[in-house]
């Protein structure tokens, strides 16, 4: 396998690359910035050796549900066609009853995982963001709450009026049990004053990161590409992003977002094809050696993509997700919500195993007998070892 797939890196340009990813070595930037320009079936090949290596064929998702608390948002960010500014036809923010009777709305199905991000209203006070999480947890004791994003948590923390580090640890005691990865978008400093300048900084992001890690709580990590950011601003996310890893190991998953161009500021750009999202998704399985798992996110890739990217360095789908709105509102045209069986089937029919798995990554249910059990850790290979 490995003289055949050497073989074809090879021809590919991308020989000695293949050979540091066979020996467990970190790739470089350079290497990073030739991978996005090589042929994408030796880099897609070459990200399923390294998947399977890690996962064999075990393909993980969850049963989960999300809630979009406010589309109320200060940040006017240009890709953005979820935002309402106060006052305007759609705005809405949900009260903590409201929030109640979502997850109460889903108490028929398995869910364990309610995924809540919005966007940032500065009138909401910090005891709102306290109280929408006791909320969930009082219809659902046991659901794991997966909120807020760095950007949110920074302005929590100020309108608490404290650090984080002392924020933190109350919003563990009200229900947080992790964190997602939204928001980073792509550091550059150029990108964000073209496009999000109202946002945080990239280095604002990481440091916000490197809080929740330190406070003991897990977080996955995203890129939003596919609109203006150069091979070399992808590459230095990436870069970044393995740096604060090899700092903290907090984060769980890398999740590449893809930009959605309709009904926003940038929707004059074309937005990435089918072969740039599974380009991205190789790509990020080869440089991000210290993150266990890379998302192929179907919500943003469509069905069909998200099923190929699982063979091209992807071992995670996402979940259920019931009721998305951010992508949707720029134009994603993927159900708002699948079925369990539906998503087993999916996974089946890529040539994958389907494993249901809760945040933290235990296996609560395998279609493989030997993971078959509530508890089982979900195993995470060393590339390279013998």
């Amino acid at each position: 396998m490995m003289t055949t797939l050497g073989s074809m890196a090879a021809a590919a340009g991308i020989g000695d690359i293949a050979e540091k990813v066979f020996q467990g070595q970190r790739l470089s930037r350079e290497d990073g910035v030739r991978l996005y320009h090589a042929d994408l079936h030796a880099v897609g090949a070459l990200a399923n050796w390294v998947r399977e290596e890690k996962h064999g064929d075990l393909t993980y998702f969850n049963v989960n549900q999300h809630i979009n608390y406010t589309n109320v948002c200060n940040k006017l960010c240009r890709f953005c066609a979820f935002q309402r500014l106060p006052g305007q036809e759609g705005a809405y923010v949900m009260k903590p009853e409201e929030v109640a009777e979502k997850i109460a709305a889903q108490l028929h199905e398995p869910v364990t995982e309610v995924h809540m991000v919005a966007g940032i209203y500065p009138k909401l006070p910090y005891e709102y963001y306290l109280d929408i999480l006791r909320a969930a947890k009082e219809v659902r004791p046991s659901i794991h709450i997966k909120a807020f994003t760095m950007i949110e948590l920074m302005q929590i923390a100020r309108r608490a009026k404290k650090p984080l580090a002392e924020v933190l640890p109350e919003l563990i005691e009200a229900g947080l049990g992790s964190c997602p990865g939204g928001g980073a978008e792509v550091f550059s400093d150029r990108v964000r004053d073209l496009g999000y300048d109202k946002k945080n900084t990239g280095t604002e992001w990481l440091d916000t990161a490197r809080t929740v890690h330190e406070a003991g709580l897990r977080s996955n990590c995203t890129m939003l590409h596919g609109h203006i950011e150069t091979i070399e601003e992808r590459v230095d996310h990436h870069d970044r992003l393995r740096k604060l890893q090899d700092e903290t190991g907090g984060f769980q998953t890398y999740i590449p977002l893809s930009f959605h161009p309709a009904n926003t500021e940038w929707s004059h750009l074309p937005g990435p094809t089918a072969m740039d999202e599974l380009r991205e998704i190789a790509v990020s399985r080869l440089l991000l050696d210290n993150i266990d798992h890379i998302k192929a996110y179907w919500i943003m890739l469509s069905i069909p993509v998200a099923q190929m990217a699982l063979s091209f360095g992807s071992d995670d789908v996402d979940g259920t997700v019931v009721e998305e709105k951010i992508y949707h509102e720029a134009g994603a045209t993927t159900p708002q919500e699948v079925k369990r069986n539906e998503l087993v089937q999916w996974i089946r029919d890529a040539g994958r195993i389907p494993v249901e798995r809760d945040t933290l990554y235990n296996v609560i249910w395998s279609a493989d007998e030997n993971l078959a059990r509530v508890g089982a850790a979900a195993p995470v290979a060393t590339v390279g070892a013998s």
